[in-house]
């Protein structure tokens, strides 16, 4: 398990974000994420899926925690998760570096933590996603435009 996010040096084909589907922030995250242009593919699984446990059964925290896994296995686990989608879009992966430093990380896991203990309050807050299961694909930049 990873806690900073891949290096220009690491070559990330793809990775796959395993999400809470039965929450709906976490859904909603989801739709966010799958209209963000990103520099990597990404794959969304919802984590309580038994395809998700029987693909990641070394990983327990599925169903409890953002779990994230790249194409070769290494996975990141809650607020690290987060920072690491975050540096698969365009928009946001200079900002995945800021807080993944030594300056932010701290504020950064404090407020993922703050926000996943009360995913559910504000879940029910947000109107449903637009979109749920298959139906949504994500924005890849062409190849050429890739960092």
């Amino acid at each position: 398990m990873s806690t900073t996010v891949p290096t220009a040096a690491v070559a990330v084909r793809g990775l796959t974000v395993f999400y809470d589907g039965r929450c709906a922030l976490c859904r909603r995250c989801r739709t966010w994420l799958e209209a963000q242009e990103t520099l990597v593919p990404l794959r969304f699984q919802e984590a309580d899926a038994e395809l998700a446990h029987r693909l990641l059964p070394q990983l327990p925290w599925l169903g409890t925690e953002l779990v994230v896994v790249d194409d070769d296995g290494a996975a990141w686990i809650g607020p690290a998760a987060f920072i690491v989608c975050l540096w698969a879009t365009a928009r946001y992966r200079p900002w995945s570096a800021r807080l993944a430093g030594p300056a932010f990380a701290p504020l950064a896991e404090n407020f993922f933590h703050l926000v996943s203990a009360n995913r559910d309050r504000l879940g029910r807050r947000l109107d449903p996603p637009s979109c749920t299961g298959d139906a949504c694909t994500h924005r890849l930049l062409p190849e050429g435009l890739r960092g």
